[in-house]
């Protein structure tokens, strides 16, 4: 049996119309549609809140504290990417920085998403480009050890294909399988339609969860004629 390469150059990507679709709904909205699943760890963030990034994945795997393979994968991205990239949640040295990520920006990558350690916060809010990370940490790293590019990954604990679909804005990142993505949209109007009427019920007065009563009795909590 031949194994696959080290660096993949050639994948399949989630459609342009099918992110440009996506990219008008929340993560959260996203996530339940997708059953509640597909989320990264909540240490994966946005460096800003109002940071949001939307497109096909594009994934690295690194040693922790290596970025040799992350270089390789900026070179290879083509635009409208998201660089996703398994760092195993380091944070002892800072995969990325002002210079790199400044690169992606100019290749018109449409973000990059690290679960691990980046640096130069304040540089990067001025940069405007959408960065998630799992935290800071001044140190750099080093840029010997082979990784893997465009294999599948672990990131904030969230399995990633390349090409999945990846979403992210100030509650997370949510992954969506590449096959999957397309039938999630019209899931995600009726959410929206869902939700809207829901809040438009509480402006009016009506704040009770429908589904409450039944809940609680199913879990023991009341008997069956017994309301709160």
């Amino acid at each position: 049996m031949s194994q696959l390469p080290e660096i993949i150059r050639t994948i399949d990507r989630v459609s342009a119309d099918v992110v440009a679709k996506a990219s008008a709904y929340q993560a959260a909205i996203l996530a339940d549609v997708a059953g509640r699943r597909g989320t990264m760890h909540g240490r994966v963030a946005p460096v800003h809140q109002s940071m949001k990034v939307a497109g096909p994945a594009f994934t690295v795997e690194v040693r922790p504290g290596d970025n040799l393979m992350i270089h390789a994968a900026i070179g290879l991205a083509q635009p409208g990417d998201v660089l996703v990239i398994d760092g195993k949640g380091d944070l002892t040295a800072a995969l990325m920085g002002t210079l790199m990520l400044s690169a992606c920006k100019k290749r018109g990558l449409a973000g990059v998403i690290v679960d691990a350690a980046i640096r130069d916060k304040l540089e990067i809010l001025e940069l405007d480009f959408p960065v998630f990370s799992a935290g800071f940490n001044p140190a750099g790293p080093t840029k010997y050890v082979p990784g893997r590019i465009n294999h599948p990954i672990s990131a904030g604990g969230a399995v990633v294909n390349p090409g999945d679909l990846v979403v992210g804005d100030a509650d997370g990142v949510v992954v969506i399988e590449r096959e999957k993505a397309p039938g999630m949209l019209a899931l995600a109007d009726k959410k929206v339609a869902d939700e809207a009427a829901r809040i438009e019920a509480i402006a009016r007065g009506d704040t009770a969860s429908k589904w409450l009563p039944a809940a609680l009795r199913a879990a023991g909590l009341l008997k069956e004629g017994e309301s709160l």
